[in-house]
């Protein structure tokens, strides 16, 4: 795929640039935020995939985050993809959980989704395929993501043993078939079949996990979402019963806010530069 640079900011002795671009995956066209730490300019660096949560664009990690000064401390690129597929041609709900900003990383199997909302393979081939291209990377990479992009990260790692090199989340949406964001998406997108749900499901998944590839979670105490949404016990249940390694950290006080973010994705970026070295 081609792509145009639309915006480019001198950031933490980097540039951070958003790129807009047609996507063969979703049917649309995208934008995708990209950090260029200063190390860039003189060779490959890792790359640190993050995928944001429900209502989000590619910008809120970007502004909020304050993560840049870290990729630039580790030499670790950015790329920050939108949450879903968009355009006036893209179906979507009169709802915040579905629809536009509620892609679930998923390819939708069902109607009126499945045109376009295939965020799956955008997120696994079609984007980095085009990072490799044109970018200054190496073949190290990481994911990580927020809430529904915290589902996303760890099920798109769970999913391809390999290919990461360490995954992280905040707040992950972790069962989301036992759960009203999850069930809802998942109805809509891939109908009753809850073996296909299983699919996207981090706590179905580490039963049978290929690789045993640490969870790290940050899960604030105080979030609005925790017991309702969240439930990282289940996940925890799930990677103890399948002797999958799991480190989750439960910090009091915090909200599901971009604060919270802020506050830990230092240590996040340490994480993944240590397993990208």
């Amino acid at each position: 795929m081609t792509a145009e640079r639309i915006e480019h900011r001198a950031c933490s002795g980097g540039w951070q640039d958003v790129y807009r671009h047609t996507s063969k995956a979703l049917g649309c066209e995208m934008k995708v935020g990209v950090y260029l730490p200063p190390q860039a300019e003189h060779g490959p660096c890792p790359v640190l995939y993050w995928l944001s949560g429900l209502t989000c664009t590619e910008q809120n990690f970007i502004t909020k985050a304050g993560a840049q000064r870290y990729a630039a401390e580790h030499g670790i690129i950015l790329v920050t993809p939108d949450t879903s597929p968009r355009g006036d041609e893209v179906a979507d709900a009169d709802s915040y959980d579905l629809g536009k900003g509620a892609g679930f990383y998923l390819n939708a199997t069902r109607e009126p989704w499945a045109q376009h909302y295939r965020m799956y393979d955008y997120i696994v081939d079609e984007l980095p395929a085009w990072v490799q291209a044109n970018l200054p990377a190496s073949d190290a990479r990481a994911i990580s993501g927020h809430s529904m992009g915290g589902h996303g990260a760890l099920t798109i790692a769970l999913k391809n043993p390999g290919r990461y090199r360490s995954v992280s989340a905040f707040s992950p949406i972790v069962a989301p078939s036992q759960g009203a964001w999850g069930q809802k998406a998942f109805a809509a997108y891939l109908g009753e079949d809850e073996a296909a749900w299983a699919q996207y499901d981090a706590t179905a998944l580490v039963a049978d996990a290929k690789e045993r590839l640490l969870l790290l979670i940050d899960q604030g105490g105080a979030d609005e979402f925790l017991d309702n949404q969240l439930r990282p016990q289940l996940l925890q249940a799930a990677c103890e019963a399948a002797g999958h390694p799991l480190e989750l950290r439960i910090q009091p006080g915090y909200d599901h806010s971009y604060y919270f973010i802020s506050s830990f994705i230092g240590e996040h970026i340490a994480h993944h530069a240590k397993a990208m070295r």
